[in-house]
């Protein structure tokens, strides 16, 4: 009779005992490996999320269901071995594919409010999050007495949310020509119980609205040029191309924008536009109109500001 010993189960007995899944203990050891394997990878950090170790912190603390602004008492714990599966997965998953960490966890952040994303809606970054905080001043005076805003090209609702909270009195319009963004919108705006405040359009710009006016008028729009699209790091290409692309110098929308607004302004109403980079394209195709551009922590130059009465008079 034969006494080897049977082999056949020892790979899946074995399995565990060498890699992440074995060597990697606590919180600190996966830290130090996510951010490893993200720089190795060569990751894109651009939706929100400053650096490798951001985008690893974040991930791991919202897997573990962990406060995301809290990482150092966690540093220590021993991490149990199902949930060093579920880290192992989220890790390879953003260095793999290249996904982004919203539309893996399905939220995103802009300031203090929670937002929830997938891949059918563009995820929110904005620097009109940072200009809402002070409630849009000097150009709005009292933001109690604002009556009507609208976010156009609202994709998430994120805008159209914190402009909801900023002008507590103002009937919200966000529009959107995606369905599919809308349907997010729709869940963001549930989520704040703001269906009273915010009303949600689908519309190509103004066309499903032509006798509506508004006393501050903020857009996002699609702005990336044509080059700037053809080298666009892998990260982007998970979001909707209509959020991104306008064209070959990014304008496509914003001149349209420009020509349609004045007839959706109130008397002394302000149109604000962000542009990222292009303020270069903005003043070479207009340069009769009078813009103001407004200072964020990253520069002058992302935001334009003009008012009802310059575009009228150009």
């Amino acid at each position: 009779m034969s006494h080897e010993h049977d082999t056949s189960g020892d790979d899946d007995h074995h399995e565990h005992e060498a890699g992440p899944l074995a060597e990697l203990v606590t919180l600190r050891d996966w830290l130090r490996f996510a951010v490893t394997r993200f720089n190795r990878a060569g990751i894109f950090c651009g939706h929100g999320l400053i650096d490798s170790y951001d985008e690893a912190a974040y991930l791991l603390l919202h897997t573990l269901s962990l406060p995301i602004d809290r990482l150092e008492p966690f540093l220590d714990a021993c991490i149990t071995t199902e949930e060093r599966e579920a880290l192992l997965s989220i890790v390879e998953r953003r260095a793999d594919e290249r996904t982004p960490a919203a539309y893996l966890t399905g939220e995103a952040w802009l300031g203090d409010f929670r937002f929830r994303v997938d891949p059918r809606v563009i995820i929110p970054r904005s620097y009109f999050a940072e200009l809402l905080e002070n409630g849009f001043a000097p150009w709005i005076d009292d933001p109690d007495s604002v009556g009507s805003v609208l976010d156009m090209c609202t994709g998430s609702g994120c805008l159209a949310i914190i402009m909801a909270h900023v002008f507590p009195s103002a009937r919200v319009t966000a529009i959107d020509l995606s369905v599919d963004a809308l349907e997010i919108a729709t869940e963001n705006v549930a989520d704040y119980r703001l269906e009273d405040q915010i009303e949600l359009v689908e519309s190509d710009l103004f066309d499903a609205i032509p006798n509506q006016r508004f006393d501050l008028i903020i857009s996002n729009p699609p702005y990336v040029t044509a080059d700037a699209m053809a080298a666009l790091p892998e990260e982007y290409r998970h979001e909707p191309s209509m959020a991104l692309g306008a064209g070959e110098d990014g304008l496509d929308v914003v001149r349209r924008l420009i020509a349609q607004a004045p007839v959706h302004l109130t008397p002394g109403g302000v149109l604000a536009v962000e542009v990222g980079h292009n303020r270069h394209y903005v003043e070479a195709a207009f340069p009769d109109l009078e813009l103001t551009w407004l200072s964020t922590r990253d520069g002058d130059d992302r935001i334009f500001l003009v008012t009802r009465e310059q575009l009228v008079g150009s």
